[in-house]
């Protein structure tokens, strides 16, 4: 592969970047492309799920945890650029930090597109990848890390769009193709995995839990609809199961937000080969002709 073909995420808090890209970084980084994964917040206001390690001197330096956390975890998947735009955690909708003036929700737009478009301009990768327009999962940081990578695809390429970058000589880019990551877990799939889940004594958000309550399942269920509902078409799956170990390696360093006995570390390399063997995505714009369905991010690219 051409060290001339760049891949550039965009994720909103540190260990993002390994749950929904860790797999393609890792396959295309060990093929010689440019990887580039920009954080867009500390993860400042995250929960800790190691019960020793959440105490209040831990929450009060956090962000420099996480900040740890994702130097390790890129390290595990390879040769990988890390940028951070700097916000400051938007915690979840309703809640104080929420309503903070320093919060990632409640920046400046223009501003945070401009810090982007910056990184894109300098790196000229082919391609970007942000989430959908619920976040994924709803997430302020989500939503709003969305936003930026795509009105950062629209304005990276325009002149007239922060023209202080011209003049301190970063030319204009325009990205070839912009993705969306995409879960998809099927009907089936996902009732195998809850059986493997229940053998291994772990237990996920968003499977079945045998003592909900008829109340919970159905607020669960509707906000399972909506997450789908985001989803775009699935239209290129990355095989991702050569670096599934690297992933999962990854993962581990995230420690204080992915407990060793939950979903994502309660599954072996194994596992996630059987129920996760591609990382998906939805092709949302191309500059360049395409044949859907892909197997490749750069497809029509090299």
């Amino acid at each position: 592969m051409s060290r001339a073909l760049t891949l550039l995420t965009v994720h909103a808090h540190p260990d993002d970047e390994t749950i929904s890209t860790g797999g393609v970084m890792a396959r295309y980084a060990a093929e010689g492309a440019r990887v580039i994964c920009v954080t867009c917040t500390g993860g400042e206001h995250g929960e800790i799920v190691v019960p020793e390690l959440d105490t209040p001197e831990n929450h009060a330096k956090l962000a420099e945890l996480r900040r740890d956390e994702l130097r390790l975890a890129l390290e595990h998947l390879g040769q990988i650029e890390s940028h951070q735009l700097g916000y400051v955690d938007s915690g979840m909708m309703g809640t104080p930090e929420n309503e903070a003036p320093e919060a990632f929700w409640n920046a400046d737009l223009d501003d945070a597109v401009g810090k982007l478009v910056r990184i894109v301009r300098e790196a000229r990768p082919q391609v970007l990848v942000g989430y959908n327009d619920f976040g994924g999962y709803g997430h302020p940081d989500h939503i709003r890390a969305a936003q930026i990578a795509k009105l950062a695809w629209e304005r990276a390429g325009d002149p007239s769009c922060y023209p202080e970058h011209l003049a301190e000589g970063i030319p204009a880019w325009q990205p070839q193709k912009l993705y969306e990551t995409a879960f998809d877990a099927g009907a089936r799939q996902r009732d195998e995995l809850q059986a493997v889940l229940r053998d291994r004594g772990v237990e996920a958000w968003w499977l079945t839990s045998e003592d909900e309550t008829d109340e919970q399942k159905t607020e669960r269920e509707a906000f399972m609809a909506r997450m789908a509902d985001a989803v775009g078409p699935i239209t290129t799956r990355v095989d991702v199961t050569d670096v599934l170990e690297q992933k999962l390696e990854a993962a581990a360093q995230h420690v204080t937000q992915l407990a060793k006995g939950g979903f994502f570390l309660g599954l072996t390399v194994d596992d996630w080969k059987r129920f996760f063997p591609t990382e998906n995505f939805t092709l949302r714009e191309s500059k360049v002709g395409v044949r859907i369905p892909e197997g490749d991010l750069f497809a029509g690219l090299r």
